[in-house]
């Protein structure tokens, strides 16, 4: 296995996503993260993803057509997800801060509607439920993200939740980071 951010969220998904879970992808993107959490969760469990370009909702849905895989595709912002969810039902949520690969590059998250989505998804996960972020920054959508991002997650209360945040320290340009974290029981 190769290390590297993404590697390290689906070893993360794999120890902590069982059998009948309600899942989120927020970013769906080309559909990795949903079809990892679809086969996950198996056929009692149930996966909504979302993404705003519908580029990413085609090529998730193909994904999960070509594996026999059922999730709730849905083109909307992960900032609007608690209007698809009820708080605290929410096993695991997934998002991938960035822009879609090979996708237009002017299109990306951003960090006012980024923040909203970490914030939804924490009333979301229900006690012992856990997030997973891999969080690309750099190049086109530069640095505010990131910032904004990781000031967040300071607020959050610690007697709730725990947050791990990983740092790269030999590693060249701007290596994504991969962040968890474990809403208390």
């Amino acid at each position: 296995m190769q290390l590297n951010t993404l590697s390290m969220v689906h070893e993360f998904l794999k120890q902590h996503v069982a059998p009948g879970a309600f899942c989120i992808d927020a970013t769906a993107g080309k559909g990795r993260d949903t079809a990892l959490l679809c086969r996950l969760a198996g056929e009692n469990g149930r996966v909504l993803a979302f993404d705003i370009q519908p580029d990413a909702i085609a090529q998730t849905k193909a994904l999960l057509s070509s594996e026999c895989l059922t999730a709730e595709v849905i083109l909307d912002s992960h900032a609007h997800m608690e209007q698809y969810a009820a708080p605290e039902t929410v096993d695991c949520v997934v998002f991938n801060f960035g822009r879609l690969p090979g996708g237009d590059p002017a299109i990306f998250t951003r960090a006012e509607t980024s923040v909203e989505a970490i914030g939804a998804g924490t009333r979301l996960l229900k006690p012992g439920g856990v997030m997973a972020i891999a969080l690309y920054y750099g190049k086109e959508n530069g640095y505010g993200e990131r910032d904004a991002i990781l000031a967040y997650l300071q607020t959050l209360d610690d007697r709730r939740f725990s947050v791990l945040r990983c740092d790269w320290a030999n590693r060249r340009n701007d290596p994504p980071m991969p962040i968890f974290i474990w809403k208390e029981r």
